[in-house]
């Protein structure tokens, strides 16, 4: 989706095209020492998960094993299960000294100050491939953290997080640590059979309540 974000130059047809700095497979990526905004830990490595979407974005997300369910059994998995170290080439120093940091509290409920372990022992998941579960577990745990979730770390703890999410989303870009990129939520595809993307690019609307114009015409 172009919106303006990386370096452009002009092709042939007068179009600003990417410019291509270089080319990397998902597995390239794998180990890679990063440092993640907000992240309680200097460094973080990057490491497979096998559900996530290619199609969303950069197709790599930061992982929150307290609050996400997918993200607490993806870490779990990469730590206990060694035959899959071995498979992918994930080294046990990448994922073995991180442990669940809490970062907001569901008051008043059984899921505490993390909880995506309890919901994924209650619902007996085993591993981040068990898809349906794990949708009906984030479903879950998203709602209510969103609305009953306190922030207990931070410069805004003791906040609800629905409070603050759009401030903190501000911080980010303005510290120049994020930046603001649009997709559509779901796939869409037109009558035409192509799929939809966003492009921020040059254009105008009219409109048509607007007398100063239509008069003219």
């Amino acid at each position: 989706a172009y919106q303006d974000i990386l370096e452009c130059e002009l092709g042939a047809d007068e179009r600003k095209e990417p410019v291509c700095l270089l080319e990397k497979t998902g597995k390239d990526l794998v180990g890679l020492p990063l440092k993640a905004p907000l992240a309680s830990y200097d460094t973080v490595y990057a490491l497979p998960m096998m559900t996530i979407s290619m199609g969303k974005g950069t197709g790599i997300v930061t992982s929150v094993p307290a609050e996400a369910p997918d993200d607490y059994v993806c870490l779990k998995d990469w730590q206990t299960r060694a035959n899959w170290r071995e498979q992918f080439d994930v080294k046990e120093e990448w994922c073995e000294p991180f442990k669940v940091v809490e970062i907001l509290e569901i008051a008043d409920s059984d899921f505490g100050t993390a909880s995506a372990p309890y919901i994924c022992e209650k619902m007996k998941i085993g591993s981040h491939k068990e898809k349906d579960k794990l949708a009906k577990a984030k479903k879950e745990v998203y709602l209510k953290g969103f609305y009953a979730g306190v922030l207990t770390v931070g410069p805004y703890a003791g906040q609800k997080v629905q409070d603050v999410k759009d401030v903190i989303k501000q911080d980010l870009v303005k510290s120049a640590e994020a930046l603001v990129y649009y997709e559509p939520e779901n796939r869409v595809v037109a009558r035409s059979g192509d799929e939809c993307i966003v492009a921020l690019c040059d254009q105008w609307y009219l409109k048509y309540s607007d007398d100063t114009w239509t008069q003219k015409v």
